[in-house]
């Protein structure tokens, strides 16, 4: 019976993390092939590949998937004990906003990384749309809020970009309707503008169907055949299919994700979530899919519901 390396499982999470070993290498701060033989032995130690190898880029194997929960425990217990013997480990609280966008892609992987490395911080999370935040931020009911960027007097720090893509249901030809209905976020929302704006700009006949600022109900009603919407790269799902400009969609504006501070005074906590979400994101993969994007996620199966109820 071998016990399990706390080193080759921190090493197991960032590869987890950017399915990449060259991008793990530079969270753990080690050489590839150093990353490499790691999880080679910690393959070895449990007796089952964790990874499949597809050129330069992995993905997580059954056995991989099964080994995460256990490895974020054994990580976070370790972290726990060593700070508990630390006088000077972090602890507090720290107030973090999310736009409902990018909490199912990114919050995950934020509070799992930032909880290992800061056991005794608690981080207290509200998730609504950017304007929201906005509000919020000013207010000085949150530290940092994760929205989408744009040139206000608030301005954020520009932390990702990628593109903006039009999406419909793989199952489905809802983007053949010569009235095209549309499921969008609120009228403020600046993804919502750039898809009106750019379909007026040609002429193109819509209808706004479903407008809701929860990314969940405007992605259910884009799985379910609904309607048409648009999502950022990151944020597509099995079961919808990109549309590009051989389908008669124009090209739209990159999604810009930005990080905006509060008014409180700098303190140690904040900042070093502020830190780690920056490296997150960026070391943060976006989905493998093909080159043709008019097909990309079109042979996944879909769990779309047969009837779904959205609240404008």
């Amino acid at each position: 019976m071998y016990t399990l390396d706390t080193d080759q499982l921190r090493t197991f999470l960032a590869v987890e993390q950017t399915l990449s070993f060259t991008k793990a290498a530079d969270i753990v701060a080690k050489t590839q092939s150093a990353v490499s033989m790691q999880i080679k032995r910690l393959e070895e130690n449990v007796g089952k590949p964790l990874f499949k190898r597809h050129g330069r880029s992995v993905e997580l194997t059954h056995d991989g998937q099964k080994l995460i929960a256990y490895a974020r425990e054994i990580i976070e217990t370790s972290n726990r004990a060593m700070a508990a013997f630390d006088d000077q480990a972090l602890k507090g609280h720290v107030y973090l906003g999310t736009a409902d966008d990018y909490a199912e892609r990114f919050l995950p992987t934020i509070l799992a990384g930032f909880s290992e490395s800061n056991p005794f911080v608690e981080v207290n999370v509200v998730c609504e749309n950017t304007y929201n935040l906005r509000q919020r931020i000013k207010s000085g009911e949150l530290d940092v809020a994760i929205i989408t960027h744009d040139k206000t007097p608030e301005h954020s720090e520009l932390i990702r970009s990628e593109p903006l893509l039009w999406v419909t249901s793989a199952r489905h030809r809802t983007h053949k309707q010569e009235v095209l209905p549309l499921a969008l976020g609120t009228p403020n929302c600046n993804w919502s503008q750039a898809a009106t704006n750019e379909l007026e700009a040609r002429s193109r006949p819509y209808r706004m169907l479903y407008t809701s600022s929860s990314a969940t109900v405007v992605g259910a009603a884009v799985l379910a055949g609904l309607a048409v919407s648009v999502q950022p790269e990151s944020a597509l799902r099995p079961g919808m299919r990109v549309l590009t400009e051989r389908d008669g969609f124009p090209t739209l504006p990159r999604c810009e994700i930005g990080l905006l501070r509060g008014s409180r005074e700098k303190n140690d906590v904040t900042e070093a979530l502020v830190n780690h979400i920056r490296i997150s994101l960026d070391a943060m993969p976006v989905p493998d899919y093909s080159i043709d994007r008019a097909l990309a996620f079109a042979a996944y199966p879909s769990t779309t519901p047969q009837r779904i109820i959205i609240s404008a």
